[in-house]
């Protein structure tokens, strides 16, 4: 929260005094002095993530090729290429590890 001097409107700083805690403002002699501690946390709601890639559906139709798995060391992987910059640029080439218990995802 925010605090403004009522005398002159300029935002009040905290500042430490013999006393305790206290807001003060810097341009005028306007103290006011902290009696307790009132603070709050409020976490925002994260939204939802939608896979860009299209989700299973996309890696239903794909051709497999002889790529390693960096985690599981399989020799196959599939593969599917999508334009994620701009036209001048190649195309980014996305895996996915061929073994069912691993299904490990990476890119090129």
């Amino acid at each position: 929260m925010l605090y403004f001097c009522p005398t002159c409107a300029n935002l009040l700083i905290v500042e430490e005094s013999s006393q305790g805690m206290r807001f003060s403002c810097v341009t005028c002699p306007y103290v006011f002095p902290i009696k307790r501690c009132v603070s709050y946390k409020i976490y925002p709601k994260l939204k939802a993530l939608d896979d860009v890639l299209g989700g299973a559906a996309a890696w239903k139709n794909v051709d497999s090729t002889d790529e390693p798995c960096p985690k599981c060391s399989h020799p196959r992987a599939y593969f599917m290429q999508v334009q994620t910059r701009s036209a001048d640029e190649p195309m980014t080439l996305f895996y996915k590890c061929c073994a069912p218990t691993c299904g490990h995802r990476w890119k090129e």
